[in-house]
């Protein structure tokens, strides 16, 4: 019998630029070497192969599909090359796999089949935005995307605020590019004047944009241009840190 092979989370640029900007060599040196990869968009991971330099002839190179569309059932198969004794790498559209990605089913999957998963080092824009923020470090959680209709969006914020409160912690989440200013609009509306605030946008990129400041602050400043550009959004409250 053979051994099963490794799933090698592999993080993705997450923007344009120099690939050598984000992706250490080492986790280059694994890309390029494997054979079978799961992804969240074939086309996409294409290009991040040949940006990378692989050089693997097209005919040797297997992508299977895992997105918000792949039924649960469907997900034992995408594993089947590592159970079959292949490495292999799952890749997510932009930054790290298995985070606010639907690749966390399969690295779930891989743990019960006894498959050895190996995170590689690149860019998580949730910690890159913490980071950049000034807010607790030490304690934080991510929320995700809130909700879409503005009287439950408010409400969740609202929540988040006191959770942040209550146990001093970070809160992250995150929005469809196209609806961050008006998740922005809601954050400015419901939050308390004193609550810190912080917009992380386009990180990596040479664009980015990272400020935090209470909501007070921020409502006496023009909103940021930050439509249909990648976001996290942070929030702590005045008495969290």
């Amino acid at each position: 019998m053979h051994s099963p092979g490794t799933l090698y989370l592999i993080p993705a640029p997450i923007g344009g630029g120099a690939l050598e900007a984000s992706i250490p060599q080492g986790t280059l040196a694994v890309l390029r070497r494997l054979n079978y990869f799961v992804v969240e968009e074939a086309r996409t991971a294409r290009r991040y192969l040949r940006a990378a330099s692989v050089t693997a002839p097209v005919d040797t190179l297997h992508f299977s599909t895992l997105n918000e569309h792949t039924p649960p059932e469907a997900v034992p198969q995408l594993l089947q090359p590592a159970l079959d004794g292949y490495d292999m790498g799952l890749l997510s559209e932009a930054g790290a796999p298995a985070v606010a990605d639907p690749g966390a089913a399969l690295v779930r999957l891989a743990h019960a089949k006894k498959v050895e998963v190996s995170p590689l080092v690149g860019p998580s824009s949730l910690l890159l935005a913490l980071m950049a923020s000034g807010m607790n470090g030490q304690s934080f959680a991510f929320a995700g995307y809130l909700p879409v209709k503005p009287h439950e969006r408010r409400q969740r914020i609202k929540q988040l605020e006191r959770l942040s409160a209550q146990g001093k912690q970070t809160q992250l989440f995150i929005e469809t590019p196209y609806r961050n200013l008006p998740l922005l609009q809601d954050i400015l509306q419901t939050a308390a004047p004193a609550t810190l605030v912080c917009v992380a946008a386009n990180l990596t990129q040479p664009d980015a944009f990272v400020r935090t400041a209470a909501v007070a602050e921020w409502k006496t400043a023009p909103p940021p241009d930050i439509h249909k550009k990648p976001c996290i959004f942070l929030l702590l409250a005045a008495d969290g840190f």
